[in-house]
Parts: C-alpha cells; sequence; structure tokens
C-alpha cells in the first residue's frame, strides 16, 4: 500500500541512466541554494489501477488490472519536457519490495497539454498537502492540519519559497497569495522508506481548495505540486471547475 517510495526511487533511476549529473542534482539538491529546505522538481499521482482487492493487515493491494495509468509532472522547460517523456518509453521495471511488488513495462507516454492559468483556481488534491513544523527541540516534524493555526501561513510560505528557489523571475510574496478550502478536509499519509531503518510515516491532508496567486505560482503547482516533499509523491493535485464540482 506504501508504493510511493518505490515509484519515486524508480523515477531517480530511469533520470540516472540518462544524465547521472541531473539525476544527482534533483535527488540531493533540487533547485535553491540560499534557502533552509531544497524543492525537487516533480511530483506524481496515484496508481490508477481500479479497484483492487485490499489485504489491510498485510497493507497490500492485490491488483488484476493488466493496465495501470501514473501521471508525472516535472517543474522544467519545454525542451527539458520532451527529453524526459522519451526517457520514460519502454522502460521496464519492478515495483515494490523483496517480498511483495510487481512486474512493469511502460506501454505508451503521452504528453498532456498545459491547461491555461488564471489568478484564481480550484483545485482537489488527489494525494496528502503536507505542512509541517519542526522546532529546535522537535525531535520529529509535527504535521498539521487545516485546523491548526499555522497551516495556511505555512503553506503559503512554503509555495513561496518553491517559487523563489526555483526562479530568477519577478519578486512574489506572501501577500499576493491566499487559499481557501472549498471541502472538509481527511488526514491522509503514507510511509517512507518502508522495511528500513530510516522508515517514517507523513501525514497530510485531502481537500478542494481555491487558490489566489499569480499565474506562474499556478504553473509551478502544475509542474511539481502543492506540497513539501512533492517528489515522493505528496501534494498531487488536479484543476476543477470550483464548487459546482464538489
Amino acid at each position: 500500500m506504501d508504493y510511493q517510495y518505490y515509484i519515486s526511487a524508480w523515477i531517480y533511476k530511469v533520470l540516472k541512466q540518462a544524465d547521472k549529473d541531473f539525476a544527482q542534482f534533483l535527488h540531493e539538491q533540487g533547485y535553491g541554494q540560499n534557502t533552509t529546505k531544497l524543492y525537487k522538481l516533480f511530483c506524481f499521482s496515484r496508481l490508477d489501477f481500479g479497484k483492487p482487492k485490499l489485504w489491510k493487515e498485510k497493507k497490500l493491494f492485490e491488483i488484476s488490472e493488466h493496465t495501470i495509468i501514473l501521471q508525472i509532472s516535472f517543474d522544467v522547460t519545454e525542451a527539458a519536457s520532451n527529453f524526459i517523456k522519451g526517457l520514460f518509453m519502454k522502460q521496464e521495471f519492478y515495483l515494490g519490495d523483496k517480498f511483495n511488488g510487481i512486474d512493469f513495462k511502460v506501454a505508451g507516454v503521452e504528453a498532456l497539454p498545459e491547461p491555461k492559468f488564471s489568478e484564481t483556481m480550484y483545485y482537489r488534491l488527489q494525494t496528502p498537502w503536507v505542512v509541517s513544523f519542526k522546532t529546535e527541540t522537535d525531535k520529529h516534524p509535527q504535521y498539521l492540519s487545516p485546523n491548526d493555526k499555522d497551516f495556511d501561513t505555512l503553506a503559503i510560505k512554503h509555495l513561496v519559497e518553491k517559487y523563489k528557489s526555483t526562479r530568477k523571475a519577478e519578486f512574489i510574496d506572501s501577500g499576493q497569495i491566499s487559499f481557501k478550502r472549498i471541502t472538509d478536509f481527511k488526514r491522509a499519509g503514507f510511509v517512507i522508506k518502508p522495511g528500513t531503518s530510516q522508515k517514517s510515516r507523513i501525514v497530510g491532508n485531502l481537500f478542494d481548495f481555491e487558490l489566489t496567486a499569480p499565474p506562474e505560482i499556478h504553473r509551478m503547482i502544475w509542474g511539481a505540486g502543492v506540497s513539501e516533499k512533492s517528489s515522493t509523491g505528496f501534494g498531487w493535485c488536479e484543476i476543477t471547475n470550483g464548487p459546482d464540482s464538489v
């Protein structure tokens, strides 16, 4: 059930096969040299595998579908995007741990058209939006819910930092960004590095929201997700038509 870590590792492996330096840059640095957090340049959706049988006690999905869909987005130029698209064609890989998994073969890659970005847009989170906070005395991060008073402030701060660390364009500050939830939230998360000594559970939130920001912020979200830890599959969202589509 906690397959996101293995997908992230596979994406890095594909990039590394083509360009070792670029993959190492993504993994170790992302963009940005002067921020306390360094951001990765991609995000990905959940696997679309129909309605699997759930073995909850073993934390396993039993999948009967033969065609599975995964969406990946990269916050890079169009030229780099076309290059990356070619990397994933005809890839064969194993997804899982040493006990349970599936052999996959990429049957096709399709590039989705970029949407038209406006200042106010509506989104539905498909993977959790993580907002974390850690003091000097905290051993582990605190994963906030939208009910926490600092959630909105830290969420917007993250978007501004992410933009500053990946762009050399016009200046953007927190005052240019606002968002509001338009549905109730659900706590959700998954385990990173399962089966290792670095195993940890990261928890975020699922909800629909309205975001007002410069169009370039929306373009960044389209390419690299809205959340912290986007390269591990958090913060993938789809554009909706607003409250009427809930």
